[in-house]
């Protein structure tokens, strides 16, 4: 009966592949990533209207003694350096 069932009503096959309606860790408020990363800062990105994307940034480790104690402007400052930028885009359910 679930082949019928997902025949029937393919959106049930999504919700249970993706788990968007689960948001995980529980309990914990991703705005704030510094409360779980060390050097870290949540920055929003307009993309275009009415859409935002929230994104981290982290600085690594070797620049983690700088960064302790900086506003949300250093870190966007941290970005235009001579240093990479390593982009890793991740969904996470009840959060995409």
């Amino acid at each position: 009966s679930v082949p019928f069932l997902i025949r029937l009503f393919p959106v049930v096959l999504t919700k249970f592949v993706f788990l968007n309606f689960l948001a995980f860790p529980f309990f914990v408020d991703l705005r704030r990533p510094e409360l779980l990363l060390n050097n870290t800062v949540s920055l929003y990105l307009a993309t275009e209207p009415g859409v935002t994307v929230g994104i981290w940034h982290t600085v690594p480790g070797s620049r983690g003694a700088e960064a302790r104690g900086k506003d949300q402007r250093w870190y966007e400052e941290a970005l235009a350096d001579a240093h990479p930028v390593i982009i890793y885009l991740h969904g996470n359910g009840g959060t995409r």
